[in-house]
């Protein structure tokens, strides 16, 4: 497996808090890796390291096989940085600017303005003729993204890139970032577990400076989530709800009103067992659906166990 990015018994030091313990990360080239944890687990300190703007107090982080100790310069190149709170010159139109960031990024003069244009048309501003100062904040962070693309990097690093947006800004921002799938290796932080959730493929979780778990998402679900089923039935349920607590496939059965509530160990065999059980039991399905583990919800049990 081919790696984007990796840390090898990272930490960093301010003064006598450990901001990061001994990280070590891998994601893979490709992937759309969410970096996930509350607010001052450490990720955005992880991303300024990767990003040439904090030096580790010990261990090293590398960008493509490239050091970031010993190779500062290169990896800077290899990436680009969305900061949480990006600025801009709000004088400048987004053309201007992508422009200008093209010009210091070295980028060919043949080649300027048909990538700015390209970059405009992904972010969705290639219209807009108004200054960025009438920007909204949508409007910024997606002008941030194709700001860090200008120079098409083989990295992103996104800090919290969707915190301070509404819902129709997190919408339009997520989907930009689904349309670079298969592109650049997109490496986020947030602490919005459903962003995550929406486009990720691979997820780490962060706490206290030190990573607790990195999978991919699907692993996460299948090895820490709890399925449920929820099953409504015609007729009083007293004689289902014993023979379920019987199953060892069941770990907890409860009754909701017109509802009964399984959580299961093995989803396969509770979903051949239920209709044998159902009709040993004489009672008529009304409906029978399946509730699979938020990322959330993952996030909290993790979190748990680590008590």
């Amino acid at each position: 497996m081919e790696l984007a990015i990796q840390t090898r018994e990272l930490s960093k030091r301010y003064g006598r808090h450990l901001a990061l313990d001994r990280l070590s990360l891998e994601v893979p080239c490709g992937s759309i890796f969410a970096f996930l944890g509350s607010n001052g687990a450490g990720k955005t300190t992880t991303l300024k390291i990767l990003a040439g703007l904090r030096h580790p107090s010990s261990g090293d982080a590398f960008i493509q096989g490239c050091s970031v100790r010993r190779e500062s310069f290169q990896t800077r190149s290899l990436c680009g940085y969305l900061p949480e709170a990006p600025t801009f010159y709000g004088w400048m139109t987004g053309r201007e600017y992508l422009v200008y960031s093209a010009q210091l990024s070295k980028v060919e003069r043949e080649r300027r303005k048909e990538r700015v244009e390209f970059l405009l048309e992904l972010v969705g501003l290639r219209k807009v003729r108004e200054p960025i100062r009438s920007f909204s904040r949508g409007m910024r962070q997606r002008l941030g993204i194709a700001q860090a693309l200008v120079h098409d990097p083989p990295v992103l690093l996104l800090d919290e890139p969707t915190s301070a947006l509404d819902p129709l800004g997190r919408k339009e921002l997520l989907e930009t970032l689904a349309s670079l799938r298969g592109g650049p290796t997109i490496f986020f932080s947030t602490h919005i577990l459903g962003d995550a959730e929406r486009i990720a493929d691979r997820a780490a979780i962060l706490q206290g400076g030190r990573l607790l778990v990195q999978e991919r998402v699907e692993d996460l679900h299948r090895r820490y989530g709890r399925r449920t089923i929820r099953l409504e039935v015609e007729g009083e349920p007293a004689e289902l709800i014993a023979a379920l607590r019987r199953e060892p496939w069941a770990l907890e059965v409860q009754r909701e009103e017109r509802y009964l509530s399984l959580a299961t160990s093995d989803l396969a065999a509770a979903q051949m067992r239920i209709p044998q059980l159902l009709v040993e039991t004489k009672l008529p399905l009304r409906r029978m659906e399946v509730n699979e583990p938020t990322l959330e919800e993952i996030f909290v049990q993790v979190l748990e166990t680590q008590k």
